[in-house]
This record gives C-alpha cells, structure tokens and sequence, in this order.
C-alpha cells in the first residue's frame, strides 16, 4: 500500500513529516512523468505482491510464517545495500530503541502478519481498501485526542469512507465477508496509522535508512521470539504450490513465491518508491500510490477469480475517493517526504519521511 505518511499539525491538517535538502529542486514535466511511472510500477508490484502471497499461504505457510520470512529477507536485503552503501546508517543510539521497538511492531510485524491474515480470508483488494482508511483514524485521533481543529473536508471524507465501507460490507443484504478477515484488515489500518504518528517523532532523529533497516530488522527479531525458526517446518519451501485460479494448472516451488513477495514484492518496489520520490511531492505520490488497491483488486480478479458485486465495486470507489480527499486536505505544498507502503511502509531519499510499513 503507498500512503502518504501524514501526521496532524496544529490546525488538524493532515501533513507530511519534511525535511528538506539541497535536492528540494523545480521539477521539469519529465522529472514530473518518470516520478509518476516509478510509483505506477511500484503500486502494481506491491498489488501484484498480494496474490503471489496467496500461493504461499494456500500452500499451507501460516500467515505468521510468512510475515517472519518477509521481514527478515527485507532485513537482510537493507543490511546488505546500507552495508555496503552507508554502514554509517546502521548506527542508533540506545535512547532511540523504544521509538524503533514500536515502528517494528506497528510498521513491519504485526501489520504484515494482519494483512497477510486478512487476504487469507478476503479478497486481496477489499483488504487493501480496509487498510487503506488510516489516514482517516489518524484524522480522528488528531480531532478527539489532540484536540486539534480538523479541516471540513476530513469530514466529508470519512462520511464518504464511512459509507462506502458500508457498501462493500453489504450492511443489512447478508453479507458472507469473513469477520475475522475484516477485523484483521481494520486492525492492519490501525497499525498503520499508529505508524504515521509516530514516524514523525522518529524522523527527528534518525534518518529514513536507519529507521526501515531497524525497523524490519527488530520485526525479524520478534517474530524470531514469537515463532521460534525451528519450529518452522522449512520443508514446505521445496514444496510444489498451485499458481491457483486461471494459472491454477500451473505449479512453482513455495521458496519462488516467498521469494518474489521478498525482493519483487518488498525491496523493488520500495526503491521505485524512493526513486520517485525524487519528481513528486509527497501529496502526488500517495494520491497516486491509490491506484495500488485498485490494481491489487484487478489483478485477483483475473487472476484468482476475486470478483465484487456492483454496490460493492461503488463502495469501494467511495471509500477510495474519501481516502484521497483525507490526503489533500490542506493541500501541505511542501515537497519531498514520507510514503508508506501496505503491506509495509516505505521511505525514499534523504528528504523522505517514513519507512515502509508492510502490506502487500
């Protein structure tokens, strides 16, 4: 999922976490259409990421296993490149531990591993779309916690949002929808709005790199205590799985899918994220980073036979447009900055904010 990573300022808009460099340069109408090619691939990735999970977990990976696999190849991957790239980055003080140990949990572990639990039981695109309402939880928390002035339009958005979730639901029309799936959806958009806001406070200090290594690296760690690697039957990686649906005669090795949701599914697209961060403004990239629900719904669709009704594909086109309305609220023109991605939340270069929060 690609979200701009928002945190409420003083008067309840609904901003970005900045920091600006020598890079905060005018960008040209090329700079402008590659920016928007490299989030377009990054969001098809990520959507595409979603089904390719399916194969594993029907092949029989528990969603907590697949969590500990994605977080830990993600881990590794970032040490190798960071590594090798800035070792200097690898670096934290002590004092900075609790702020890691909640980004870890509310960003990597705990997110993933309800996300990967909610496309289990619905289809890859309703759970998305479900994760997707954060920014309206952290536009509640901004109204009733901080007690912060909320711009007219956040309303709007979450009576759209509000409704449309309704929609999709089919309230009242006998919905069949797995309420444990939804529940671990919700529960997957709470984790990320937690994550928006406290980004913010970990950004002060740390820089992005460091913050999405250590954050995927201490998610590695917890699941590691959780789900111990030697009671993961590691066997079942070298197992033959169905591609399922209209590639369902076709078969491919557990390892391949693990593998593709690690590297296709996790780092490509995070650093197509980075990259684009680079001709976007954070407000352009998460609007556009919106095509990710709905191209991860296309693709099941297709591919796996996950198919909505009517009301439901309306629904779902409100929530989407009150989602995006929550994100301009304000209209923060400030460029560069945080987006995050489902599944997991993803940073970009040295002005960007927030690490990858995990989805899909």
């Amino acid at each position: 999922m690609t979200l701009t990573a928002v945190t409420p300022d003083k008067v309840g808009r609904l901003t970005p976490p900045v920091r600006r460099g020598p890079s905060d340069v005018t960008r040209g109408p090329s700079d402008v259409t590659r920016g928007y090619v490299q989030i377009t691939m990054a969001a098809a990735l990520f959507g595409l990421a979603g089904s390719v999970s399916k194969i594993a977990l029907d092949a029989g990976v528990a969603p907590a296993g697949l969590t500990a696999l994605r977080c830990t190849g993600a881990a590794i991957g970032l040490l190798v490149v960071v590594g090798i790239k800035r070792p200097s980055l690898l670096r934290v003080d002590r004092r900075d531990l609790p702020v890691l140990v909640v980004m870890a949990l509310c960003g990597a572990a705990l997110i993933q591993w309800l996300y990967f639990v909610a496309i289990d039981r619905l289809p890859v695109g309703l759970a998305l779309l479900l994760e997707f309402t954060a920014p309206l939880l952290v536009a509640l928390y901004s109204r009733f916690v901080l007690r912060h002035v909320v711009d007219r339009r956040v309303w709007l958005a979450l009576a759209m949002s509000l409704a449309g979730l309704a929609m999709v639901a089919e309230v009242g029309g006998g919905s069949d929808l797995d309420p444990v799936g939804v529940g671990a959806a919700l529960g997957a958009a709470g984790c990320l709005a937690a994550f928006y806001l406290v980004g913010k406070q970990a950004l002060d200090r740390l820089h992005p790199m460091t913050l999405t290594f250590w954050m995927f690296a201490l998610a590695a760690l917890f699941w590691s205590i959780v789900q111990p690697w030697w009671t993961f039957d590691a066997s079942i990686l070298t197992e033959r799985a169905s591609m399922l649906g209209a590639l369902g005669s076709a078969t491919v090795p557990v390892w391949i899918a693990v593998m593709w949701v690690i590297v296709l599914g996790t780092l490509t697209p995070y650093a197509l994220e980075l990259a684009s961060l680079r001709h976007l403004t954070a407000t352009a990239t998460g609007v556009a980073g919106m095509s990710e629900p709905v191209i991860a719904a296309a693709i099941a669709w297709v591919w796996l036979g996950q198919g909505l009704g009517p009301v439901q594909l309306v629904g779902a086109g409100v929530v989407l447009a009150g989602v995006i309305l929550v994100q301009t609220a304000g209209r923060p023109t400030t460029p560069a900055v945080a987006v995050v991605s489902s599944g997991y939340a993803r940073d970009r270069d040295v002005r960007v904010g927030v690490a990858p929060a995990a989805d899909a």
